[in-house]
């Protein structure tokens, strides 16, 4: 842990049971490149855990915390309150009601809280993200946004709303840190930590995490692109083709015969297809029955969504949840112990 010395921004970094190993090292070493930039000390920092006892990242490494959740509670009594900064990683947390009371108590005693990856779910638990604009990894997106419908949850990299600060995980965690340090700093301390860490950029709050439409999917034509992110956009209630159509002056016929161009399928088959991939998200990585998946994915009834699922992936939605919560027991950070 760095320590501090006078004028500092310290941070409470608390970090979930398999915490993603990448996102919490590019958020401190952005507050270390900054110290090493700025020739001082200007930040310090300290690992949390529930008890006070080690952490394993999902990687399987483990890293000795600092202190614990009872402790850093009682700091909030004292001068200088640091940021809080709740890590997870892709896998959702459980509830942890002692966890949530305290960043309530951040909340009332104004600490700026911000949270990586799935550390969004504990601070949206809270009810903190509440009307506020949050960044959610577009894994999480599906569910997080069924669950948390007063949260302004976005596909995007990182959020700064206030003094909420939120990232998707990944690479994000380093461009909000250094909108945090390009605040507190000014831009000639940001843009040497880019040079030192040989990043060609300081990427703003609000952009997007997932590769643009033409990147991702390899296709540069306009309307395409336009009639594809109006799909995205209505996953829930799929609107009918014939209502798309008129916006893009396109017939009916000439959109087909574009999608089959350049898509391989039909425009219906192609809508169904990414409402099914969304459903199949969130069968993985949320516990919504499937009934509720069903709808929010534009199906009607269960078993109409369950024989279209099982046509598509090769077994049932059932199947599809066991085996990702068997992956998953296989995976706990507990069994790569040495």
């Amino acid at each position: 842990m760095q320590q501090a010395c006078a004028q500092t921004g310290s941070f409470t970094f608390y970090l979930l049971d398999g915490y993603a190993l990448h996102a919490f090292s590019a958020a401190t070493e952005a507050l270390r490149l900054a110290n090493e930039a700025a020739g001082r000390v200007v930040y310090d920092w300290r690992i949390v855990t529930g008890d006070g006892g080690p952490v394993q990242s999902c990687c399987g490494s483990r890293l000795a915390a600092d202190g614990s959740l009872a402790e850093a509670r009682d700091r909030l009594h004292q001068a200088g309150h640091p940021r809080v900064v709740i890590c997870g990683g892709r896998a959702v947390p459980p509830s942890d009601r002692a966890l949530e009371g305290w960043l309530r108590l951040c909340r009332r005693c104004r600490v700026p809280l911000a949270g990586i990856a799935g550390g969004l779910y504990s601070l949206a638990r809270a009810g903190v993200l509440d009307g506020r604009r949050s960044a959610v990894h577009w894994e999480h997106f599906p569910d997080f946004s069924e669950r948390f419908t007063a949260v302004d949850a976005r596909q995007t990299a990182f959020e700064i709303d206030g003094d909420l600060f939120t990232c998707a995980g990944g690479n994000a965690p380093f461009d909000m840190m250094l909108g945090i340090v390009e605040a507190d700093l000014g831009q000639d301390i940001a843009n040497r930590i880019c040079e030192m860490a040989l990043c060609e950029r300081v990427r703003p709050a609000g952009e997007r995490q997932r590769l643009p439409l033409q990147a991702r999917l390899g296709i540069d034509n306009a309307v395409l692109i336009a009639v594809i992110e109006q799909m995205e956009a209505n996953l829930s209630e799929p609107l009918k083709l014939a209502d798309i159509s008129p916006a893009t002056g396109l017939s009916r016929r000439k959109m087909e015969r574009l999608f089959r161009r350049e898509m391989g399928r039909s425009p219906a088959r192609y809508y169904l297809d990414m409402r099914l991939e969304r459903a199949h998200l969130l069968l993985q990585n949320s516990s919504l029955p499937v009934i509720e998946i069903a709808m929010a994915c534009g199906f009607s009834t269960a078993s109409h969504f369950s024989r279209t699922y099982r046509e598509h992936y090769g077994c049932t939605p059932q199947q599809t949840r066991m085996a990702e919560t068997e992956r998953r027991r296989l995976d706990r950070p507990e069994r790569r112990v040495a």
